[in-house]
């Protein structure tokens, strides 16, 4: 099992390549499900994940092509011959369950396992269940399997989600495409995943309107067809990777970064002393003067601050002047990178989804345990602004999410490795 070795205190300079986003990646991917013509995607992370739902494409009888160093990845469901989404498969990412929507759609039946439990929280499935029973899908739960049928095929209709659910909007604006009349998504997501996917389906043929809102509008249509569709920049390693000099010291230039992905997370970096810059090439980020100041923290759904860069944030404000206030409003149990924090030297009190942070001058390396994909890369940024050096154990997660971390860090002058355990 893989351990990553961080000697801390340089400051840290130069420029960090921002891949395509892993959680549009793998809601576009289950969309060539959709159509029998091909659809490529280019700027595709090279991740686990990837080749997690690539396996899975594959195992239902997609042709799945991964080119240019899976920098473009070439899909076609010409020839779909297995209906059945199987646990083995499935149990490994939870964003398995997005092929429920396409298949259901287009083949009229699918059988997909639930997923699996989840460090991060229960992350239930049944916001997506519902919204396809909307579309008059006809679901039946056994045996550990979603048993899926629309005899007649979906039929358009109003989809109003009690809670704002990212992936379950992923899943029902896909299904709506196919679907019979006009479907009304209200309360819908408005990541920039989302609508990215809206727009990836839209050159497949969709009809789709008001996506990035509260309210996305889809008319159904009789088909789509085969497109080509960029990945749009990963949002979530640009504001890890903007952390880097933030938590370090230097400057540090995110190529392919774009501030309005991230803008509620910038107010907050501003608020602590860091200066961030759009450039012709990305974003600039550098600390303003001295110490980093204490803020106050809520995750919320986009627009607001990303759960996902929750973990990273209190990296940061471990080593900041004054006492920070972290509100996890999204998942529960995304407070387990605090106790390995703590100990590097942290002073951390959890109570509930609230976490209160009080700076030190510097936090101490020490040997640390990654518990989900966040933390892992918030103990590794933890490490970098340490005295001496961090072991961070378990980083099988980290690589589920972010490509090349060593390589992008030590360009800016960082003192990493990666070493393997027998």
């Amino acid at each position: 099992m893989d351990s990553i070795i961080v000697k801390g205190g340089a400051e840290l300079r130069g420029e960090i390549p921002i891949a395509g986003a892993k959680n549009a990646c793998l809601t576009l991917m289950p969309a060539t499900l959709l159509a029998d013509e091909p659809l490529t995607l280019t700027n595709a992370p090279r991740l686990s994940d990837i080749a997690t739902m690539t396996a899975l494409l594959q195992s239902l009888g997609a042709e799945v092509s991964s080119l240019q160093g899976g920098r473009v990845l070439a899909m076609s469901s010409h020839s779909i011959d297995n209906l059945t989404a199987h646990y083995d498969i499935v149990r490994k990412m939870r964003a398995s369950i997005l092929v429920l929507g396409p298949m259901l759609a287009r083949m009229g039946q699918a059988k997909v396992s639930l997923p699996g439990g989840c460090a991060i929280g229960a992350r239930p499935v049944d916001l997506h269940l519902r919204a396809l029973e909307a579309l008059g899908a006809e679901l039946d739960l056994r045996d550990g399997y979603v048993h899926a049928k629309a005899p007649g095929g979906l039929k358009g209709g109003i989809v109003e989600f009690p809670l704002v659910s990212v992936g379950a909007t992923e899943n029902v604006l896909m299904a709506a495409t196919l679907a019979k009349g006009t479907t009304e998504i209200r309360q819908a997501a408005r990541e920039p995943e989302i609508v990215d996917l809206a727009q990836c389906l839209r050159r497949m043929g969709a009809q789709i309107e008001g996506e990035g809102t509260s309210t996305i509008t889809v008319q159904g249509v009789d088909a789509l067809h085969g497109a080509t569709h960029p990945v749009v920049t990963d949002r979530i390693e640009l504001g890890t990777y903007m952390l880097v000099p933030a938590i370090t010291g230097g400057e540090v230039e995110c190529l392919g970064g774009r501030i309005d992905l991230v803008g509620a997370f910038c107010e907050k970096l501003d608020e602590a002393g860091i200066s961030v810059e759009q450039t012709e090439r990305g974003v600039k980020v550098s600390r303003k003067n001295g110490r980093v100041k204490a803020v106050n923290v809520e995750t919320e759904p986009f627009p607001g601050f990303p759960t996902d860069l929750q973990a990273q944030m209190m990296a940061l404000l471990c080593t900041a002047q004054g006492t920070s206030v972290l509100e996890e409003r999204i998942f529960e149990n995304r407070f387990m990178h605090a106790p390995e924090l703590t100990r590097m030297g942290a002073k951390i009190d959890v109570s509930g989804g609230t976490a209160t942070v009080t700076g030190v001058e510097r936090l101490k390396g020490a040997p640390v345990m990654a518990t989900d994909l966040r933390a892992s890369v918030s103990l590794i940024l933890a490490g970098l602004a340490a005295e001496g050096e961090t072991r961070v154990n378990r980083v099988y997660h980290l690589d589920r999410g972010y490509e090349r971390v060593e390589d992008k860090l030590r360009a800016c002058g960082a003192s990493i490795e990666r070493v393997r355990e027998e």
